[in-house]
């Protein structure tokens, strides 16, 4: 058993190495191409947590909040320098209108579900449908970022994980299913793909000008810049949260916590504007510091606690069935295609893991589309899913 916390990080950080390299090792394989390397990460660390690999004494509990909290602020940092708002203007307004309303639907969609089914939650889980709904907005890293803005307990987190890998993974499924009736679908909306074949070609051959090979002072300044805005940001927070709490009132949206992600948040879009923004190896880094999040996050829950499963992935299917039959009737007032309304959805749920898949199923020229709106469900998630977490705290009375 791990009793010191150094072990536990160190042993926690190793075996997201040891699964990542496979994933890159077999990447081709059935397995790793219908289980993404955060679920693998998250079920293995609750085996370990549910059978007592480490004790969960004040050492490890130290290491676990200090390591996590810090680490949250820098990744949403390093993860938004490749979101330059300027190059996601480019998408045209047909793709943007495309993926706010994606974005508004799936928003819905939550409001919907917990209003008919709040019932059969426990009483703060308007928390965790928030921080769902920030993942499948933008990503998993948002959902993480929810959660510790808004104080979740990690044991809370198992059935959002759930909810968020299984329905995801069946949307996935479904979408990549719908491409060969493209044609039907974009007939029936009577709509014209000549723009998007256009700008999928321009964004090709801007990417291919950019400079891919990361080398080690980037891979430093990244990681340094990522750990100083973190401790700005936190300092900054410990500054303004009393003094909005003075303003408007005690609330879980002005906590430290919560103002610490929205400055970084912030910093992170500006420097995207920056020569920052063309630094290579951010994404690596970025999703280096996600898994070691969710190893820290699923190190902390429990198969013991996941009962009532099927309600659960239920609502999820509430919320994604809300959000087709409203993009299908946006998408017949609007004229939107089938491959937008697709890679829009994905671009909020699957973000950048799975957007590209879409794009690529249609057209390979079109990837950057896919990767263009899931960087921007980046950019939003963190406030789409606190404004759902508001919102469904007023449902649910508190």
């Amino acid at each position: 058993m791990i009793t010191q916390g150094f072990a536990y990080f160190a042993f926690l950080f190793c075996f997201a190495g040891i699964v990542s390299t496979l994933e890159m090792k077999y990447k081709n394989s059935t397995f790793f191409k219908y289980v993404p390397t955060p679920v693998i990460l998250y079920v293995s660390c609750m085996i370990f947590a549910t059978f007592g690999l480490w004790e969960n004494n004040d050492s490890i509990k130290a290491t676990y909040r200090v390591i996590r909290g810090n680490l949250i602020p820098a990744m949403i940092f390093i993860m938004l320098l490749r979101c330059d708002i300027r190059k996601i203007l480019k998408l045209g307004p047909r793709m943007l209108i495309g993926f706010f309303s994606a974005t508004f639907t799936i928003m819905i969609g939550f409001v919907v579900m917990f209003f008919l089914m709040k019932n059969g939650f426990p009483g703060e889980s308007w928390k965790t449908w928030g921080a769902l709904a920030g993942s499948w907005i933008g990503g998993t890293a948002n959902m993480v970022a929810i959660q510790g803005a808004l104080g979740i307990s990690d044991s809370s987190m198992g059935y959002t994980l759930l909810v968020d890998n299984v329905n995801y993974s069946i949307w996935v499924i479904l979408l990549l299913a719908s491409v060969p009736y493209a044609r039907f679908f974009n007939k029936w909306t009577k709509t014209d793909t000549s723009t998007i074949d256009s700008v999928g070609m321009m964004l090709s051959e801007m990417q291919d000008n950019a400079r891919t090979k990361m080398e080690t002072g980037d891979l430093v300044l990244l990681v340094g810049s990522g750990l100083f805005v973190s401790a700005l940001s936190s300092y900054g927070a410990s500054v303004l949260s009393p003094m909005l709490i003075n303003i408007f009132g005690k609330s879980d949206f002005l906590s430290v916590s919560t103002v610490t992600i929205i400055i970084a948040t912030f910093l992170g879009i500006i420097c995207a504007m920056t020569p920052m923004n063309s630094i290579p190896g951010s994404s690596p880094v970025s999703v280096t510091m996600l898994y070691i999040i969710i190893c820290l996050i699923a190190s902390r829950a429990s198969f013991k606690e996941l009962t009532d499963a099927p309600y659960y992935l239920a609502a999820g299917f509430v919320v994604l069935g809300i959000h087709a039959l409203l993009m299908a009737i946006i998408a017949k007032i609007i004229k939107l295609d089938l491959f937008t309304c697709a890679v829009a959805s994905l671009a909020n749920i699957g973000a950048v893991a799975a957007a590209p898949i879409i794009a690529a199923a249609y057209k390979e020229t079109l990837v950057p589309i896919g990767v263009l709106m899931a960087l921007m469900g980046y950019v939003v998630g963190t406030w789409g899913g606190l404004f759902v977490a508001k919102v469904l705290s007023i449902i649910a009375g508190v």
